[in-house]
């Protein structure tokens, strides 16, 4: 006597039904992407920050030596501003 199975599902058969994969179509055009102010302004104090921790020590002596020198308001001339000027300039590569 032989005894055959009633209504088997075809195991094969259930997965090509759940792994269909839909045809999705392509957008004409190009992607875009904007930032808010506020990422932009946080996005650099991140940059300005990690350069600060990257930059050598700073010298406190140096500090307070340009402190005193600030305070004297006949230090202050033409000469120190084009001076301070031209280093900027050349430090930011301008």
């Amino acid at each position: 006597m032989t005894i055959e199975r009633v209504n088997v599902p075809d195991p094969v058969s259930k997965y090509n039904k759940a792994n269909k994969v839909q045809n999705t179509r392509k957008k004409e055009g190009k992607d875009s992407i904007s930032f808010s102010d506020d990422a932009k302004t946080k996005a650099e104090i991140y940059r300005v920050t990690e350069s600060a921790k990257l930059s050598p020590e700073i010298r406190i002596s140096r500090v307070e030596e340009v402190k005193r020198k600030l305070q004297d308001p006949t230090y202050i001339t033409q000469k120190v501003i084009e001076e301070l000027a031209d280093k900027l300039m050349e430090h930011f590569k301008i």
